[in-house]
């Protein structure tokens, strides 16, 4: 059985929902919306049963903990999806926020709010801040993941509209063109 081709995506709020999808139908692969919610509504086996049944490849799903400290049902359906033997993991992109107390997520390199990538992390407005760690409330569990790329980027909708819908999602493209770019895909 070919394995599925999976992007997942640290955040799964209304406004992420919406850019998220603009971007999955731009990269020619399949949305998952059913994983959207805050926190995930669904189990990582039910997600795992609509990612088996999705149409084509990469298959993208938002995962979200609602700023939940710790391990909430999103990092759990990270960690169900990855130790899934019928899924392979292209990439993260983690999402900052301004959750405290979080330990946060090595990032290979992130896409700031102006669209451009850099050797860094970012912060929740999307700004470029110094280290390759994002903060967000739902990256913990990222370091101990198999996933050959991590991209960080600000929050949907948070980055001073350079990311809006109306505009076509341009950083969260942007950041799914890299990890395909950079994936056997």
């Amino acid at each position: 059985m070919k394995k599925r081709k999976v992007i997942l995506v640290t955040d799964g709020d209304n406004v992420a929902r919406k850019a998220v999808e603009i971007a999955t139908n731009k990269i020619g692969g399949r949305c998952i919306s059913r994983s959207a919610g805050n926190p995930t509504p669904r189990t990582g086996k039910e997600i795992i049963t609509l990612i088996r049944d999705a149409k084509n490849d990469p298959v993208v799903v938002m995962v979200d903990d609602r700023g939940h400290q710790g391990e909430g049902k999103g990092e759990q359906v990270i960690r169900d999806i990855a130790n899934s033997d019928e899924i392979d993991i292209l990439g993260i992109i983690a999402v900052a926020s301004n959750t405290e107390g979080v330990i946060g997520a090595h990032v290979n390199f992130s896409v700031n709010n102006n669209g451009q990538i850099v050797n860094a992390s970012v912060d929740k407005r999307g700004n470029s801040i110094n280290g390759n760690i994002v903060y967000g409330d739902t990256v913990d569990i990222v370091d101990s993941i198999n996933s050959p790329v991590v991209v960080g980027i600000g929050d949907p909708g948070k980055m001073g509209g350079r990311d809006n819908c109306e505009i076509g999602a341009p950083i969260i493209t942007k950041a799914m063109e890299e990890v395909i770019k950079r994936s056997s895909l």
